[in-house]
């Protein structure tokens, strides 16, 4: 193993650092992956102090590149499991981690994983766990809801997407960013954006800017609904076309010759049918959802 390269002996983020690391083995990025890999150690470590981590707890990362994020979840963490999709990257995340014994590499596509099973696996006595990753744009919705929707044990989620999706997943109420997925993510977490990071402290640089997000997960969901995957369907209906009124969009849903019905229902629950999706709240929804499913218009 050359010198320069064993455990890294410094860290990875750093342009002439990861530049050094590619040539050396090769490596070409692939853009079905969405691989960009950071450079800018401060925003690594603003990551890592998110995820209130110590020597007790785990950490599961997702898509670790060549390690860069690896190397700090390492310094903080008492386990580390880094699973990573391409098969090409494995050699270097075991160069670039072989002097840390608590950091175990997993190739496998995380949507496809039995996570549980796998947290079972490598996370038994620790004392919290939390989900740490710099998350491909193209995959970063479907990812982020199995995490959720699994109802996996974790604390925490800190992960760094797209900037735009992150101001969706953290909107309130009456914002133009405000949507479904803004719904279902503070269902399940309280929602913080972290920091905005700039496209040019990646290798390549994507297109746009990311920012990082911090999800603590709720050990309950602050609503209570009958049925959640009902809950969900609501939820989606209410936003199938922005423009339109709730009324309008939730005609298509309900049944078109059930108006004057629907209309009742929303002033039962004290819902305007005037009003568009994004002007309601968790607990608005809930009623919704609730009155609708009990009408049994499903």
């Amino acid at each position: 193993m050359p010198s320069e390269a064993k455990g890294e002996g410094a860290e990875v983020a750093t342009p002439a650092r990861t530049r050094a690391i590619i040539a050396r083995h090769g490596f070409a990025f692939k853009k079905s992956l969405g691989q960009n890999f950071l450079i800018d150690r401060n925003i690594l470590r603003t990551i890592v102090a998110a995820a209130e981590l110590d020597k007790a707890k785990g950490a599961l990362e997702i898509g670790p590149g060549i390690g860069a994020l690896t190397q700090e979840l390492a310094k903080s963490a008492g386990k580390v499991t880094a699973v990573e999709i391409d098969q090409r990257l494995l050699p270097i995340l075991e160069e670039v981690m072989s002097e840390e014994p608590h950091v175990t590499l997993v190739h496998g596509d995380v949507l496809k994983l039995d996570l549980r099973a796998l947290i079972a696996r490598e996370f038994e006595g620790t004392s919290g766990l939390s989900v740490v990753a710099n998350l491909p744009y193209y995959v970063t919705t479907p990812i982020l809801m199995k995490l959720l929707e699994e109802r996996l044990p974790l604390q925490h989620i800190v992960v760094m997407i797209q900037k735009e999706v992150a101001q969706r997943m953290t909107a309130s109420p009456g914002s133009k960013a405000y949507g479904s997925l803004s719904v279902a993510v503070q269902y399940y977490t309280e929602a913080r954006l972290v920091c905005t990071v700039p496209h040019t402290v990646f290798i390549p640089q994507p297109n746009v800017d990311s920012a990082v997000i911090k999800l603590t997960v709720r050990p309950e969901p602050p609503v209570a609904v009958t049925d959640e995957g009902f809950f969900f369907r609501v939820v989606q209906a209410s936003f199938a076309q922005r423009r339109k009124t709730l009324l309008n969009n939730l005609l298509s849903f309900a049944g078109k010759d059930r108006r004057e019905a629907l209309i009742q229902l929303l002033d039962a629950v004290a819902i305007e049918p005037s009003r568009r999706a994004e002007t309601l709240s968790l607990a608005e929804f809930a009623r919704l959802a609730d009155a609708i499913l009990a009408q049994g218009w499903e």
